[in-house]
């Protein structure tokens, strides 16, 4: 078993901040790359932001320059810190791992259940 468990989300006004932060968990052999995606009502999962075991970082434009990933893929963490929120960044935000489990050299995305982030005007 596999698990990934978000926190940190929350009601915060337009402008302000929050730090979401994840924690992998199980049987995992190797994580290649973690991640954050959100979705919002009414609307598909998009990436917001990816990390690489070697420390590469990739963000959607729409939060170029205002979110920031962080963590250390060797001990499974992921953060996000978010700045400068707008309300067009409310959603629901997962954690991911593109993982391979023991035993196996296959990796597989994994994700969280996710949590809630709303932005106020």
């Amino acid at each position: 078993q596999v698990q990934l468990v978000e926190s940190g989300g929350g009601l915060v006004q337009a402008g302000g901040s929050l730090r979401l932060s994840c924690a992998a968990s199980g049987s995992i052999s190797s994580i290649n790359v973690m991640g954050w995606y959100r979705q919002a009502p009414g609307k598909q999962r998009e990436r917001v932001a990816t990390m690489t075991s070697g420390g590469s970082a990739n963000y959607a434009d729409s939060v170029k320059g205002r979110f920031t990933i962080s963590g250390d893929i060797a001990k499974n963490t992921v953060y996000l810190q978010m700045n400068s929120l707008k309300p067009e960044d409310t959603a629901v935000y997962y954690c991911s791992a593109d993982l391979s489990r023991y035993g196996s050299r296959i990796y597989v995305r994994h994700m969280g259940q996710g949590t809630q982030v709303t932005v106020s005007s």
